[in-house]
């Protein structure tokens, strides 16, 4: 699944370790979403759209 999550951590000047301290995950699985490595359970996906205020479609894609 692609993502863009590093393009809206960016875009709030996050760092990977405030993003996951702000999802109540490590900055190893931050890491693993941004490069593709891991997809998040939905639960994950909705806290990202929830603290960027985007739909979740925003950040995810899938390629079937």
């Amino acid at each position: 699944m692609k993502n863009r999550l590093r393009i809206y951590r960016t875009m709030t000047n996050l760092t990977q370790e405030e993003l996951a301290e702000r999802l109540g995950v490590t900055r190893q699985t931050v890491i693993a979403i941004e490069k593709e490595r891991y997809d998040p359970s939905l639960e994950l996906a909705f806290k990202m759209a929830q603290l960027f205020k985007v739909a979740i479609e925003d950040i995810f894609q899938f390629e079937g």
